[in-house]
């Protein structure tokens, strides 16, 4: 079967979102352009590291090609629901970054789960061979606010134990700095 390459030059919206409750979350991502959409699975871990990697790739061209580039265009954080129905195109395996210099744009692009080891050189490539791949274009202030945006999505979830870090789950938590137990107060009477 050929490889399918979903490109979003221009696209509407790129955004991180989630379905379900926190600690049981399915994290996407979703591109939209005209009347197409597009979605892929992905782990929460993913869409954090993409979050960091695209503010980091931001600060680099701000600081190579100049502070213009950084400007806002008015692109505010989009709050909206991910767009329904749902329906994933794969699960992202690897995900590759790049900036094109000639549209001025980041490109950010996901590949497919695949069984064979990730070339490098399949990333951001059209070749016949390779994953099912989500390739899509993004100016900068498009991608600041794919930044943001994916890293409330991240932030969201359940909130940390102040002595370990781990979520707290609503039926209570074990926590390994206590080795599961809790302190007991004296019964006084």
């Amino acid at each position: 079967m050929s490889r399918v390459i979903h490109v979003f030059r221009q696209p509407e919206r790129f955004v991180a979102g989630t379905v379900g409750e926190p600690g049981d979350r399915t994290f996407y991502l979703q591109a939209v352009e005209d009347a197409r959409t597009v979605s892929v699975l992905l782990e929460k871990q993913q869409v954090s590291v993409l979050a960091d990697r695209i503010a980091a790739l931001l600060a680099e061209v701000v600081r190579r090609f100049g502070p213009e580039l950084g400007e806002d265009e008015g692109e505010g954080t989009d709050t909206d629901p991910l767009a329904v129905p749902l329906e994933e195109e794969f699960r992202v395996g690897t995900m590759g970054l790049g900036w094109d210099a000639d549209s001025r744009s980041i490109v950010v692009e996901l590949l497919a789960v695949s069984e064979e080891e990730i070339d490098e050189s399949v990333v951001l490539d059209d070749g016949e061979e390779g994953p099912d791949a989500l390739r899509v274009f993004l100016s900068p202030p498009q991608a600041r606010a794919f930044a943001e945006r994916a890293e409330k999505v991240v932030q969201a979830g359940r909130p940390p134990c102040p002595l370990c870090a781990e979520p707290l789950d609503a039926e209570g938590h074990v926590c390994v700095r206590l080795n599961g137990y809790h302190q007991r107060r004296p019964v006084t009477e």
